[in-house]
């Protein structure tokens, strides 16, 4: 069967300079011995011999919280090492528009969205809705959903998405309801009721491949953490996002919830993929960010019994001068500032400098792209270069303006097409590095 990425992976390499990572041994995946691990699990499910998926699981901000560029990259895993299901997911549908691919979601009932962060509301846009911000704890997804009577979801999944085995994660706590999942012949009851707050996982198990999952509560409240369904073999990428975080934001969650969660979901491969916001910042303090990152890092390999983290730096971005934002000009130009625009950088803002009537990066990203190759390599991390693959500086604003479009008009966000770009890009370099690292087979 031909591979449909093919003409996708044609595609970045015409967009992209330089060619494969091989020919330069950091310019893209960094580290890629850290990953032995994965690329073995790889292999064995290639081969059919394992009987529960290579897990992984990605953690990040809006780039990981939209499934263009986490689908892709699931999309050509599983063309080449077999389905493994949908993974995990956010529990219900946490916010407007959101988009998982594989499987479709719809609730029944009473239900209400919590949420770990949340950015402040825009007046601009008050369609938008106002996200219930509660107090923790939160696990993987960030999300809670938590229902005020008797309530349903139920999960649809795609002929490739069959699964023998789905989990639910909630809070058990003191006046707490029960859960009672169902698939196919298969349905078992779980309370949560339980003298202390705590986060509770169950699975449920079924002989053959499902591809209706329901879940209804009963009783007292229930709150919901996270999700999933997961085949026999092959490779499951499950990605949570939740836009507008930080790496600090993910530091926030609580250590027992998360620690439940990875018990029950059981990572191969952690991808964590921040510092886009941190880049956007003012002041930004590269060194307390490092810190940040090696101690997350650290935890990561605590709670999920050593395994291996891939750290995705910061991708490209690009800003204009605030007041120019929403006046409807043409800003044909990009070019990184000069280092007296970056000395100079307040003054002119404040003047509306035309020099700075363009496309630049901001100062921050690359600080932060520093950051965390440093960290990721110091902590026994790979680290991919999603910058430098794209393209280098003002790579958002030339795949902006390619055709068909790469990157919104925001220079921040992807289109279907950029995701697939970035994922194909990304997919290389693994294959790449797993040749590296266990040799030619």
């Amino acid at each position: 069967m031909k591979s449909p990425w093919g003409a996708a992976l044609s595609l970045a390499a015409l967009l992209v300079a330089g060619g494969a990572a091989a020919a330069e041994p950091c310019a893209g995946l960094c580290g890629g011995q850290a990953l032995a691990p994965v690329f073995r699990a790889l292999e064995a499910a290639k081969a059919g011999r394992r009987d529960r998926p290579v897990h992984i699981i990605q953690i990040g901000d809006s780039h990981t919280a939209n499934d263009y560029i986490a689908g892709a990259l699931r999309d050509q895993l599983q063309f080449r090492f077999g389905h493994g299901g949908r993974g995990v997911l956010p529990p219900g549908l946490p916010y407007r528009g959101f988009d998982m691919r594989l499987v479709q979601v719809s609730t029944g009932g009473d239900w209400r969205t919590e949420l770990s962060f949340a950015p402040p509301f825009n007046p601009a846009h008050p369609e938008q809705p106002r996200l219930y911000v509660a107090p923790g704890p939160f696990g993987l997804s960030g999300y809670r959903l938590t229902s005020t009577g008797a309530a349903t979801l139920t999960l649809d999944a795609e002929a490739s998405a069959g699964f023998t085995r789905a989990v639910v994660c909630a809070l058990a706590a003191p006046g707490a309801g029960a859960v009672t999942l169902s698939a196919g012949a298969a349905h078992e009851r779980f309370p949560l009721e339980a003298k202390t707050t705590q986060a509770i996982c169950h699975s449920l198990h079924t002989d053959v491949a499902q591809h209706q999952l329901r879940l209804s509560t009963d009783g007292g409240p229930v709150s919901l953490l996270s999700w999933a369904t997961f085949g026999d073999g092959g490779v499951a990428l499950s990605n949570l996002g939740v836009s507008g975080t930080q790496l600090r934001d993910f530091a926030a969650r609580d250590d027992a919830v998360l620690s439940a969660e990875f018990e029950a979901y059981k990572p191969d491969l952690i991808i964590l993929a921040y510092g886009t916001n941190e880049g956007y910042g003012s002041n930004v303090d590269s060194a307390a960010y490092e810190t940040l990152l090696k101690d997350q890092l650290r935890r990561l390999r605590r709670l999920t019994h050593n395994a291996p983290v891939l750290v995705l730096g910061a991708p490209d971005a690009d800003t204009l001068r605030p007041d120019l934002y929403g006046t409807g000009g043409t800003f044909p130009q990009c070019e990184p500032l000069s280092d007296d625009e970056q000395r100079t950088f307040a003054a002119l803002i404040a003047q509306h400098s035309p020099r700075l009537a363009r496309w630049y990066p901001p100062m921050g990203l690359e600080q932060i792209r520093a950051a965390q190759r440093r960290a990721a390599l110091a902590e026994g991390a790979a680290f991919w270069d999603w910058g430098a693959r794209m393209g280098g500086p003002c790579a958002a604003h030339r795949m902006s303006l390619a055709d068909p479009k790469l990157v919104r008009g925001d220079h921040i966000h992807y289109t279907v097409e950029g995701g697939v770009k970035i994922a194909s890009l990304l997919f290389a370099d693994l294959m790449q590095a797993d040749r590296d690292t266990l040799g030619a087979r």
